[in-house]
């Protein structure tokens, strides 16, 4: 059986403050590897927080298109790596349907590329576009006084970050801002590979009338998943990259920066929100 995921780790520090110095146990944000397998094919190792990890490795399959649907996934268990010691519990292994879009030597290929230098811009969002995906509810509004209030939501509900103050944070909400799940990881993309895969695993993707916080910016990675999942507003409390605006402004997401208490600067999409 895997261990039981820690996401956190107690360190002894100095603390230095104004002039003196003393020890103390201070709490880290645990880091390690989870390396992701398709049956007996290593795909993909991430570092990332313990915990949550099945919510992960089926987030990463869906947003990265090997799966369009929760069916696709026949299996997804923790496997012991060949490591014990030092990796139990790090490995999640997937068992894929026959029509799920997977072939190792292409998977191979793609993952070279997008971790390649020098990739450019139209050819990343060249890559999705040949995805075919649609773009989001176009139907769904959106309150401004609701979104103001989500951040202090997510600030409240960091359990780990408030000992560690080293974790991002992913979170989805209805339209009333009712918080639905929350996943926080050293990674960005993964804390939203985590609450994807929640919502795919509950049967609840595409996600047409739900919207995601993302702690610090949102980057390209970050609306390139929540496209694929359906999202129509992704807010984070940063600013954006230039790509993530592109890409947002392409596909018809509504794409918000800074929301920082009663302000937000829209990037794309600002038809979603009611005057």
């Amino acid at each position: 059986m895997a261990r039981k995921a820690r996401s956190v780790d107690l360190t002894q520090v100095t603390e230095w403050d104004d002039g003196k110095s003393h020890r103390k146990e201070d709490y880290l944000a645990a880091e390690e590897p989870l390396e992701i397998r398709v049956g007996d094919n290593p795909l993909s190792v991430t570092m990332r927080t313990p915990g949550h990890d099945i919510e992960l490795a089926a987030g990463f399959l869906f947003t990265e298109g090997l799966v369009e649907r929760r069916a696709q996934i026949l299996v997804l268990e923790e496997l012991e790596s060949a490591d014990a010691d030092a990796n139990r519990g790090n490995v999640v292994s997937a068992r894929l349907d026959r029509d799920a879009d997977y072939d190792p030597e292409k998977m191979r290929r793609n993952f070279f590329a997008a971790s390649s230098c020098g990739i450019c811009g139209k050819a990343s969002i060249d890559a999705i576009r040949a995805r075919t995906l649609s773009a989001p509810n176009p139907d769904f509004r959106l309150d401004p006084e609701i979104l103001v209030r989500l951040p202090e939501t997510l600030r409240e509900s960091q359990a780990v970050f408030g000992r560690t103050g080293g974790l991002h944070a992913a979170a989805l909400f209805d339209a009333t801002g009712g918080l639905l799940v929350l996943r926080e990881d050293i990674g960005r993309h993964n804390a939203v590979d985590k609450v994807i895969g929640w919502a795919l695993l509950d049967n609840r993707a595409p996600l047409g009338d739900t919207i995601l916080l993302v702690s610090g910016r949102g980057g390209f990675e970050i609306v390139q998943k929540a496209i694929v999942a359906g999202l129509p507003v992704v807010a984070s409390v940063s600013a954006p990259s230039s790509l993530a605006v592109r890409l947002a402004r392409e596909m018809g997401q509504t794409l918000i920066g800074f929301l920082r208490g009663r302000r937000f600067v829209v990037y794309s999409g600002d038809s979603r929100l009611r005057k």
